[in-house]
């Protein structure tokens, strides 16, 4: 087994009125050059929960203020031995209240708008087009697919060639 660091974040999908989701083309590494949703990575060292890390990147990222209590957990997801370089466990996020924030250039790569039904066509980290998409549209409110229990997967990225997948819970 790796030893690596082990990393939490946070992933909040956005979706609006027109069956759109807002993602981010990221500039920055992990997943640089692809579209993912909203999120960054938990501040353990202040004690920061999962809910407060992802209103915190809404903020950053996505110039959106909303309460904590706008956000529904969907999921978790662990990857070990992501791109070989750490272990990630990430809490899964939706917004539950329409916003609409305006598609814009920042130091973290450019916001987008992006069809749902054309989300399949674009540049997305292989785990979110084979797994963590199909498990958000199941059980996002938003997209209305109410189940009120949260997803959990674990993936084994440590063999490059094949993700062992497993639901752990869906």
């Amino acid at each position: 087994m790796l030893t690596l660091p082990y990393r939490l974040a946070t992933l909040i999908y956005i979706f609006d009125d027109a069956g759109r989701t807002l993602l981010l083309e990221r500039t920055r590494s992990p997943n640089r050059g692809l579209l993912s949703p909203l999120g960054g990575k938990l501040e353990a060292d202040v004690g920061e929960s999962p809910y407060q890390c992802a209103a915190r990147e809404l903020a950053e990222e996505g110039d959106v203020h909303v309460p904590v209590s706008s956000l529904r957990l969907m999921g978790m997801v662990a990857e070990r031995g992501f791109e070989g370089k750490g272990h990630w466990l990430m809490f899964c996020f939706e917004l539950l209240e329409p916003i609409f924030p305006a598609e814009r250039q920042m130091p973290e790569g450019a916001l987008r708008w992006v069809p749902m039904n054309a989300l399949e066509q674009e540049n997305i980290p292989q785990t979110d087009r084979e797994i963590i998409w199909p498990m958000v549209r199941t059980h996002s409110m938003r997209l209305g697919n109410p189940k009120p229990e949260i997803f959990s997967v674990f993936i084994d990225c440590t063999d490059s060639e094949e993700l062992l997948i497993s639901t752990e819970r869906d």
